[in-house]
């Protein structure tokens, strides 16, 4: 499928399943397995930070279907008051922005009301004298000499790619860089990834990055094991001396718990499956069933 969509420029390709792909999008925030998220308030230097993200990314073996969600791409129309015209003609720069903003935005006049609910009442041109460049900039203002100046007069045009989509998160823009990981644990591949990206990529003040998704679950996953399991240990310990009353015996059926575990770490070393929080609760779960008969 990869070498058959890969004849499709521009498009990123990604594979999930319904279910799993809205449960990847509430963890990530963004559709995809895995996401970096990068912050900051330039829009270009977003993306050619997250550009730079990616290029780092993409030589680290196990990271698949590694793509941009683009910000900027929406073409857009700027006009820029030229002072000195319009000093020139004697008119305000306010009514400039006005006169633009009626013609193409509307503005509102009044409002009409229907039972409880309100609505605007806005004016603004016909759409022939305001869907097209040439249509905008034949706008025309009435200068205090009673002469017609148009918009061409008044301002400086240019067309330019702006922002399409803004992600905001927290009160701040970012820009997502999504991934998956096939072939290789998720925890060495990001933390590849990541010492790649925080040694080659200088990011101006005020950016950050985050490393959002199935990773962040996990090291939130591996900060609550590192304090359940000692707690875990010490209650199973307390309650096997408050049984035999030895510290000895306690200590003998505590370890061989602990070895009992040692068969899960290898079954997945024989089957090549990758080590998850899963599995390693599986392993202790199965371990403390195999030996609750022997310590009653």
């Amino acid at each position: 499928m990869d070498k058959q969509l890969s004849q499709f420029p521009g498009v990123l390709w990604n594979y999930s399943q319904p279910i799993s792909d809205n449960m990847e999008e509430a963890v990530s925030g963004v559709k995809g397995e895995l996401a970096v998220k990068l912050y900051g308030d330039g829009l270009r230097t977003l993306e050619k930070k997250a550009e730079e993200i990616q290029a780092q990314m993409a030589t680290v073996r196990g990271i698949e279907d590694l793509g941009i969600f683009r910000i900027i791409g929406q073409p857009n129309l700027n006009y820029t008051v030229d002072r000195a015209a319009a000093a020139r003609w004697g008119i305000n720069v306010a009514d400039i922005q006005d006169a633009i903003q009626t013609a193409v935005g509307a503005n509102a006049l009044t409002q009409v009301q229907q039972g409880e609910a309100r609505f605007d009442v806005t004016l603004r041109y016909q759409q022939p004298y305001r869907d097209t460049r040439e249509a905008i900039e034949n706008v025309r203002l009435l200068a205090p000499s009673g002469e017609r100046v148009s918009l061409a007069q008044l301002t400086r045009i240019s067309a330019d790619d702006g922002a399409e989509e803004i992600y905001r998160e927290g009160g701040q823009r970012y820009i997502a860089i999504q991934y998956s990981v096939r072939g290789r644990d998720l925890g060495s591949t990001v933390e590849e990834a990541l010492g790649k990206v925080n040694k080659n990529v200088m990011l101006p003040a005020g950016y950050h990055t985050e490393w959002a998704g199935e990773y962040e679950s996990q090291k939130r996953a591996d900060k609550r094991m590192d304090l359940v399991i000692p707690i875990t240990v010490m209650c199973i310990f307390l309650i096997l001396y408050t049984m035999f009353r030895s510290f000895k015996w306690a200590m003998l059926i505590l370890v061989s718990v602990v070895m009992a575990s040692i068969g899960g770490p290898l079954a997945l070393f024989i089957t090549h499956t990758n080590f998850s929080v899963s599995s390693a609760s599986a392993s202790w779960r199965s371990s403390a069933f195999r030996y609750r008969p022997a310590s009653s």
